[in-house]
């Protein structure tokens, strides 16, 4: 299989899967916005696949996931997280890809710098779409939104990828570049 249909077919499982785990929590409105279930399929498919294809994926899941099920809200939560989750997949596959060595500190480091860089854009979206309704978009809301909430996610994510990626290499399903 050619590599392209390879992360072709590989997308596309990531993509269901973010369509999916927020099922797992979405009975509970708070658990999903603490949990960040959509996040982890698109990180995946970043580091796993490549920024395209991670950035492709993060556009599309929340939108389609809005329109199809109708959660999340497409205005203004899946209209500021399709940027938010394009910049997710995008800048960790960039960042891993950047590694001549990807071990588990060019995994750490591509994560941070992914969710950092997402939770701007996010903030920078969410700003545009209500702080022009009367500055319906604070600081306080931003880091709310960003941090404090999400917090759970942000761990979990810090827990569960690396874990994921360490598997998928000891199976040799995925190899960390070990260049030197």
């Amino acid at each position: 299989m050619n590599k392209t249909t390879k992360n072709l077919a590989l997308s596309a499982i990531f993509l269901a899967l973010g369509m999916a785990l927020p099922f797992l929590t979405g009975q509970i409105k708070e658990i999903g916005n603490m949990l960040l279930p959509m996040h982890i399929p698109v990180l995946l498919c970043g580091l796993i696949c490549g920024w395209p294809w991670g950035a492709a994926v993060g556009l599309v899941l929340p939108l389609l996931r809005s329109v199809i099920f109708g959660m999340p809200p497409l205005f203004p939560t899946a209209v500021a997280m399709a940027p938010e989750l394009l910049t997710y997949g995008l800048v960790v596959g960039l960042v891993y890809g950047l590694f001549r060595r990807q071990n588990l500190a060019a995994l750490y480091c591509a994560l941070l710098t992914a969710m950092v860089a997402g939770r701007l854009v996010w903030g920078a979206v969410m700003l545009l779409l209500l702080g022009v309704q009367g500055g319906a978009f604070t600081w306080e809301a931003f880091f709310a939104g960003a941090v404090g909430n999400a917090v759970p996610g942000i761990i979990l994510q810090l827990v569960l990828i690396p874990l994921i990626m360490a598997a998928l290499d000891r199976a040799g399903l995925l190899r960390f570049r070990r260049d030197d």
